[in-house]
């Protein structure tokens, strides 16, 4: 087939009178096909309509296409048991360019981005090797959209917990936060909706108010929205992870930061520089830190049990002995459990991270050895009730008597109230139970609720209560 510029310059030649053998010379084609071109006078090329061989077969292919959910190999199979003499790849090229379970590709996108304007942020999972075991991770990353600064870690999941420690790190890393932070529609942060109508959730649109910038979500289906954090993802799991080995989540997450400052750091020819010379530029362009950036905790309440240990996740951590039964704050971190005694630390935990039923013991929180609680000695809660109040200590000695077991669950009721409930009227409630012989926490409960009701609530007006109150005078 002539194309259309040796058909242009063959009309030219004839239109100068050159003959037809010189312009098949000078062209490099037959004089006949010089012949049949002047006689068209046109220069477009002509389109050759064939028959198609599976032009016969068409309705039998989309009905199999249907049948066999869209599997080419079965719907070749089909056809050809029905009669076709088509081969697979004359199936496909039809089925291609007759549109039968293909769509025409679209062109790709392109987005351009002025420095501290986006960030994006994504996970993905992989399965990585730590220590000598293979696990499912997720992995966290966060690019800067100009310069294509990359920071990533690793965790064994991703809730808000994880996603606004990583987001914390990552923005020290880079020392500030773009105005925009692009999403992919997660739940982790996404309440409701979907793309421009996207509606974060509240705790994490407090969290990025106060670093200076709001999420975004693409609209779906839009991957080159976010290419600029999809695209690493290949380049972490064949790079860093391959031929690597990693002893702990500590070791592979530091292991990570050293990688992400060496690749920062290397000449890109892509780029035509390096990410942390574009990085530069764009520095100045970020929302700073605030001056203070607080460690962020997930927030749990637990009692101390009878052995003297908090669960947190199916693992235990020791509390000092003396503070059995007492309700304690604990605060999880990234690395390590906090324990809070109102606002008072006194016990710090490394955190266990993928583990179930461990135990983290500190030594100092055991009694020594030979010096534990005998069964004579009182129990926590009475030395500390009766510290408090000494004059309950003969209502403390019967009800001891007369609870279940040593009293310890009355005991515990009686000190909750003692620490929440006004002296006067509390007092006077225990002295009337005991006059009366009653030892149970919530009849007394009622009894100095009924006594404080018109000093700390506001009741409505009742005539009717009002009578019953007289009458009961």
């Amino acid at each position: 087939m002539i194309d259309q510029g040796k058909r242009t310059a063959i009309l030219v030649l004839h239109k100068q009178r050159h003959s037809e053998r010189a312009i098949s010379d000078a062209v490099g084609v037959s004089r006949e096909t010089v012949s049949n071109i002047i006689k068209s006078g046109s220069a477009e090329v002509p389109i050759i309509e064939r028959e198609e061989l599976a032009d016969a077969w068409r309705d039998d292919i989309i009905a199999q296409h249907v049948a066999c959910k869209g599997n080419m190999v079965r719907v070749h199979e089909e056809i050809v048991k029905q009669g076709a003499k088509l081969s697979y790849s004359t199936l496909t090229a039809y089925c291609r360019r007759h549109e039968i379970g293909y769509k025409p590709k679209e062109p790709a996108g392109q987005y351009e981005f002025g420095p501290g304007e986006e960030m994006q942020h994504d996970t993905s999972p992989h399965k990585v090797k730590i220590g000598g075991v293979m696990k499912v991770v997720q992995v966290a990353s966060l690019v800067m959209c100009f310069s294509r600064m990359i920071f990533f870690q690793i965790y064994t999941a991703f809730t808000r917990f994880e996603c606004k420690a990583f987001l914390t790190e990552a923005l020290k890393y880079f020392g500030g936060a773009a105005a925009r932070c692009m999403i992919d529609n997660t739940h982790v942060v996404v309440l409701k909706g979907t793309g421009a109508n996207m509606v974060p959730v509240p705790e994490m649109e407090a969290f990025a108010d106060r670093f200076g910038f709001e999420f975004a979500a693409h609209e779906k289906g839009d991957a080159n929205r976010s290419a600029r954090v999809e695209n690493p993802f290949y380049w972490i799991e064949n790079n860093f992870e391959a031929g690597r080995t990693f002893s702990d989540w500590d070791d592979i997450n530091q292991q990570a930061r050293i990688w992400c400052d060496e690749k920062n750091a290397a000449y890109s020819r892509k780029l035509h520089a390096s990410r942390r010379e574009l990085f530069a530029a764009e520095l100045t362009s970020l929302k700073p830190l605030p001056i203070w950036v607080p460690e962020v905790y997930q927030l749990h309440h637990r009692t101390v049990d009878n052995e003297g240990y908090m669960n947190v996740h199916c693992n235990r951590y020791s509390a000092p002995y003396q503070l059995i039964g007492r309700r304690m704050e604990v605060r999880e971190l990234m690395d390590r459990i906090e324990l809070y005694d109102g606002p008072r630390l006194i016990a710090t935990h490394k955190r266990v991270v993928d583990g179930r039923n461990e135990r983290k013991t500190i030594k100092s929180h055991r009694p020594p050895r030979g010096e534990g609680r005998k069964k004579t000695d009182p129990a926590p809660e009475e030395v500390e009730l009766l510290a408090l109040r000494p004059e309950l200590k003969s209502y403390v000695a019967k009800l001891k008597k007369h609870g279940k077991g040593r009293g310890t669950l009355a005991l515990r009721q009686l000190l909750k109230m003692v620490r929440e409930y006004p002296n006067d009227p509390l007092i006077s409630a225990v002295h009337r139970a005991e006059h009366y012989g009653m030892f149970e926490m919530d009849r007394i409960e009622s009894m100095v609720l009924k006594q404080i009701a018109k000093d700390y609530f506001i009741l409505p007006f009742d005539g009717e209560s009002e009578k019953e109150d007289d009458d009961e005078r």
